[in-house]
């Protein structure tokens, strides 16, 4: 099997504080692929060193066997919501549209095709009847599903997701799920950032385990296990139980 992602000997620092220390992992094509960890584990760190968005110490990072200047064309990526002026005055239409400048360029108008792109991609993420409403009038869950929509405008081969179901309600988040599938399905391979410990066997089928070293990497049921947990985490089963107490809160309301 091809491999879609390989990283040799990455770190990072901010400052003389390492945040990610010398990293090295393959991942095979179309995996669908959960970054776990504590908070401060470099876990966005290593999406944004991927996307070049953040000076690397050392280390190289190439997407089947390309560098990633030769492949940004290829990457779709969702930042977390939280990194976004929701205010600036734009239309949920034009944000999902911005997936396309890519492919048409960022000084040429947009044609027919690349408008009914972006109809279609709200249709999919349920969004299409709020298509010309100011982004800051939409909630949370709604806007996030705009940031999928505008990635899957890309046509990307590679989907880097910081966090997609942060802050969504269950409905969205399941809405996530799907089109995650269904771009696996259709041999993408995707990197998503993700903190909910309960549903990582249930989403993923590979997982890379970190905290600023790499604590394991490879197909879930082999390396998201008590040990592994224990040794990313600090403890084990506790963040389970932890999990999935917050997983029912938010399917119920109950805290």
């Amino acid at each position: 099997m091809q491999n879609a992602i390989e990283i040799e000997n990455l770190t990072v620092t901010y400052g003389k504080t390492a945040v990610l220390w010398d990293i090295n992992l393959t991942i095979p094509k179309g995996k669908l692929v959960g970054i776990i960890g504590p908070n401060g584990a470099g876990k966005s760190t290593l999406l944004k060193a991927m996307l070049e968005m953040v000076d690397v110490l050392s280390g190289t990072i190439s997407f089947l066997d390309q560098p990633f200047k030769k492949s940004r064309n290829k990457i779709a990526y969702v930042p977390q919501r939280s990194s976004v002026d929701w205010d600036f005055p734009i239309t949920a239409f034009e944000l999902v549209l911005m997936g396309r400048y890519n492919k048409i360029g960022y000084l040429k108008w947009p044609k027919a095709a690349d408008r009914e792109a972006a109809k279609k991609a709200l249709e999919l993420v349920g969004m299409l009847i709020f298509a010309d409403r100011q982004i800051s009038q939409l909630s949370g869950g709604q806007q996030q599903r705009l940031f999928i929509a505008r990635a899957l405008l890309q046509e990307a081969e590679f989907y880097l997701m910081d966090e997609p179901f942060a802050g969504v309600d269950i409905a969205t988040e399941r809405a996530i799920v799907v089109l995650m599938d269904k771009l696996k399905e259709q041999g993408k391979t995707l990197l998503v950032v993700h903190h909910d410990l309960s549903t990582v066997k249930t989403y993923f089928d590979w997982a890379i385990l970190l905290n600023t070293c790499l604590i394991a990497n490879g197909p879930v049921q082999e390396v998201f296990c008590s040990d592994m947990i224990m040794r990313t985490f600090g403890r084990s089963h506790v963040l389970l139980d932890e999990a999935a107490h917050l997983t029912q809160s938010k399917t119920t309301g109950v805290s």
